[in-house]
């Protein structure tokens, strides 16, 4: 089986900011493959399907955002997942607004939700798909990654949700490699827009 974790705070207050980019890519992943996420377990949200030919669990951990290793750490153990095969998305502020990087391993870079799953994980060799957010002024990252996108940055969000879930399609059906090969680029263009 495949994890498939987007990172985000839980309720209404929190819905459609960017640090819950990742609650975002997990309800595309969820419409396209009819996997219905509401099992409430292991201090998340998630429902089991399949993508791509593969066993797949989606999650929306519902520990806050900090916390989040506790949710993803529960379920890797009890359904004996090993860390090579869950998939992290989750916001970045280092990137520009829209913009993919994936990578197989490392370290949290800054992400305090990242960092509690690598850390109960006990390894960095978690694969994960950063969102670019956008850069915070100085000062003001709580405020930024809290805050909801403009509409002039809306529309790329929304584009960036697809192309993210086109990723996680990508690595579960050709490999990790072969989805970082396409959607590590700064201009990604959507896999079913290609000739």
């Amino acid at each position: 089986m495949w994890l498939v974790v987007g990172l985000g705070n839980p309720g209404e207050d929190y819905a459609g900011t960017r640090h819950n980019v990742g609650f975002e890519v997990v309800e595309v992943l969820s419409g396209r493959h009819n996997i219905s996420v509401k099992k409430r377990a292991f201090q998340a949200v998630s429902g089991e399907g399949t993508i791509a030919g593969e066993r797949v669990m989606l999650a929306r951990p519902m520990t806050f955002m900090n916390l989040s290793g506790q949710s993803v750490a529960a379920i890797s153990r009890y359904y004996k997942i090993e860390p090579g095969r869950i998939i992290v998305i989750l916001d970045e502020v280092a990137l520009p607004t829209g913009q993919l990087r994936l990578r197989f391993q490392g370290s949290a870079g800054g992400h305090n939700g990242l960092a509690n799953i690598l850390q109960l994980m006990g390894t960095n060799e978690i694969p994960r798909i950063r969102i670019g957010v956008g850069a915070a002024q100085p000062g003001r990252m709580i405020g930024h990654v809290l805050s909801r996108f403009p509409p002039a940055e809306a529309s790329i969000m929304e584009e960036a949700y697809l192309r993210a879930a086109d990723a996680v399609e990508t690595a579960l059906s050709e490999g990790y490699e072969m989805a970082m090969n396409r959607y590590n680029r700064k201009t990604e263009p959507r896999v079913s827009d290609s000739p």
